[in-house]
């Protein structure tokens, strides 16, 4: 208990400190929303009412815990330029974002995990060898590259073999969950190879530390096969250090779709976050930015918690800590 409360209190303490930076940073950008807001042409009278209706011209401290306040009771405030409420906004964006990264995830547990194991089990040298080319290309392949080689293969109209749609999202949304999913197949392979191949070498550093502290020979000396020896007995080891890579693998993933959204034109937090940039909106622009920096935090806080069950010598080590203290 005395650990949950402490990370939860520096979970607390983080969020603070992001919300500081990201209302701070926003600020510096050099324009002004109420100049975008009236028009190129209008007079300064016109702008200078736009300010103070906005409230952008009270102080800085004012505006900054107005918006806290709405933070704490859940309301993220009104877009400035479209008047819509910036949590709709956010929970229609996050409803394709947030699919597409579980799918890409998925993909990539199912690439890596499985050549993982392969490759430590692999015995000759040349099989050794290929998955080690095999994950180094596949890491290396650009995001973008990657995507418009799996449009011109699988999409319709264009591909070779015309599967999926290469670009939008249903306008009906989740209504239709056939065709939602179906529109992100493509967006996810994308993702879940690139990051799977990089998966693939964790995996294989991971059981390659289990196989040399001699678990796995104990393991087959009493009676295990190499490939049972590796997974029943490696994965589980190297599980607290595979959960970490995988969460903060989630976690990053959010950043690399933001490209993938733009390539595929869907209409996500990625394609939403660049718009608002774009166009000033301050209101929602800070909003999307802190509720992605706390997912990471949260992901972060998760991951910990997590391998402090996992792996029980953590718990150990800190009461032997406590009790010399």
């Amino acid at each position: 208990m005395r650990f949950i409360i402490r990370r939860l209190a520096l979970f607390v303490a983080a969020l603070f400190g992001v919300s500081v930076v990201v209302f701070a940073a926003l600020r510096i950008l050099p324009g002004d929303v109420a100049a975008v807001m009236a028009g190129l042409n209008s007079p300064p009278e016109r702008v200078a009412a736009l300010r103070a209706q906005l409230g952008l011209d009270r102080p800085l401290v004012a505006q900054y815990a107005d918006w806290a306040g709405g933070l704490l009771r859940g309301d993220f405030g009104t877009s400035m330029l479209t008047g819509r409420s910036v949590s709709a906004l956010v929970a229609a964006r996050a409803s394709i974002t947030f699919p597409l990264i579980v799918l890409g995830l998925l993909v990539a547990i199912a690439v890596g995990l499985p050549l993982g194991v392969a490759a430590t089990l692999a015995r000759s040298s040349w099989a050794r060898t290929a998955f080690h080319v095999a994950g180094l290309i596949g890491g290396a392949i650009p995001a973008l590259w990657g995507g418009l080689l799996l449009i011109l293969l699988f999409s319709r109209g264009s591909g070779l073999i015309g599967l999926f749609p290469a670009q939008g999202f249903p306008l009906d949304g989740w209504q239709t969950p056939g065709a939602a999913v179906w529109s992100l197949v493509l967006p996810a392979l994308t993702v879940g190879i690139i990051v799977g191949a990089s998966l693939m070498r964790y995996v294989r550093s991971a059981l390659g530390e289990v196989a040399s502290s001699g678990h796995l020979d104990m393991a087959m000396a009493c009676g295990m096969t190499r490939r049972a020896a590796v997974i029943r007995v490696g994965l589980r080891l190297a599980m607290p250090q595979l959960v970490s890579v995988i969460g903060l693998t989630f976690a990053e993933m959010i950043t690399g779709v933001m490209v993938i959204e733009n390539l595929f034109a869907l209409p996500g937090i990625g394609s939403g976050l660049v718009t608002d940039v774009g166009n000033r909106d301050l209101i929602a622009v800070q909003s999307e930015l802190f509720m992605l920096a706390a997912f990471f935090l949260m992901i972060g806080l998760i991951v910990d918690l997590l391998h402090r069950a996992l792996d029980p010598r953590l718990a150990a080590a800190a009461g032997v800590a406590e009790v010399i203290a």
